[in-house]
């Protein structure tokens, strides 16, 4: 009976650790991110590619090191820095 509740309370000892990690396995991974509705990787890699023929990502770097923008280059960049969370956090790249 002693033997029981050992192996009980390791096993339940065990389970409640499991959930320290949270539901992504303890890597910090939270695994790929669903799509908004209407959007495939191949819409959003075109997108990307649209703006990447306008100059976008040089006005990306600007932006970061504090270069100034009109409201029609920020409102692009916003855009470009949206659509490639939307295709890295759905792990289209890979």
């Amino acid at each position: 009976m002693r033997g029981c509740f050992a192996v009980l309370s390791a096993v339940v000892l065990s389970v409640s650790m499991q959930g320290c990690g949270g539901a992504t396995g303890g890597n910090g991974d939270p695994g790929a991110r669903a799509l908004p509705a209407g959007e495939s990787c191949q819409s959003i890699r075109g997108e990307l590619n649209r703006l990447d023929s306008r100059g976008v990502p040089a006005q990306v770097e600007r932006a970061s090191s504090g270069g100034k923008l009109s409201s029609s280059q920020r409102a692009d960049v916003d855009k470009y820095n949206d659509l490639l969370n939307q295709y890295l956090g759905a792990r289209c790249h890979v």
